[in-house]
């Protein structure tokens, strides 16, 4: 994920209730196409590399975090998204990896950058639905924030409004450069491939969790996805979890 500061508007906070935002959200079956380009930055309580991604147990009771997408270029419909961001929090249950825990995670919590209108909210929310696991858990809101980086050196610092805050580095390749990770198991198109590292800090604040981490999991990626790798992804995704379960039955 180009590199600049993004700094957050004054203003009030805004909070908007998932109620709010899905009655205006488009149609069910109403298909906009989209394209967006930009950077991810992605943290949570594991060590590095987080075993989540891999189908493992975390490396803590729990796993608990959540990515941030920076949009360079992007848009929906007609409509412009260059320079917003969106992303979201979440905690598996305990002893078990988010991947095998779809839907029964203690929350998952989805932010939209405040920096947008009415019509970008939109547009985010619904993206946001296709590319966040937004139906991991049965406790999810949607709000509105400011959602802003800040980039000094090698540390990459994130700030979800009043909610919480990490910042993160790449961690050094054996070999030179920096470790990088290539379609993992869990891997959707955003993560087919991202660049690994560490935490200083990992501070969370909101749906009832209070993190305070230092030295774990971090990532960092680079991507251009649209609304079309991401219905072939989630079909292919739907008849793994088919298999899956009728494996589980035998």
């Amino acid at each position: 994920m180009a590199r600049r500061t993004l700094i957050a508007s004054l203003g009030v906070l805004l909070v908007v209730s998932a109620a709010a935002l899905a009655a205006e959200a488009p149609k069910a079956g109403a298909k906009t196409p989209w394209k967006i380009t930009g950077q991810l930055e992605e943290a949570c309580s594991c060590n590095a590399a987080c075993p989540c991604w891999f189908g493992s147990k975390p490396t803590r009771m729990s796993c608990g975090g959540g990515e941030f997408v920076f949009i360079q270029k992007g848009t929906y419909g007609t409509t412009q998204l260059d320079g917003l961001a969106y992303g979201f929090m979440g905690e598996s249950p305990d002893n078990e990896a988010m991947m095998d825990s779809m839907g029964n995670w203690k929350f998952a919590y989805m932010y939209v950058d405040e920096k947008a209108t009415k019509d970008q909210q939109i547009a985010l929310r619904d993206i946001a639905a296709h590319t966040l696991p937004a139906e991991a858990s049965k406790k999810v809101e949607w709000r509105v924030v400011p959602i802003t980086r800040e980039i000094k050196g090698k540390e990459h610092k994130v700030t979800l409004g009043q909610y919480g805050t990490f910042t993160g580095h790449l961690i050094e390749g054996g070999l030179g450069g920096s470790t990088k990770i290539t379609n993992p198991p869990g891997a959707d198109p955003i993560h087919k491939s991202y660049e690994q590292g560490a935490t200083a800090e990992l501070k969370y604040n909101d749906a009832g969790a209070n993190y305070d981490y230092k030295g774990s999991n971090y990532m960092y990626g680079t991507f251009e996805v649209n609304d079309q790798q991401y219905e072939k992804w989630s079909a292919g995704l739907t008849q793994k979890m088919k298999a899956k379960e009728k494996d589980s039955k035998k």
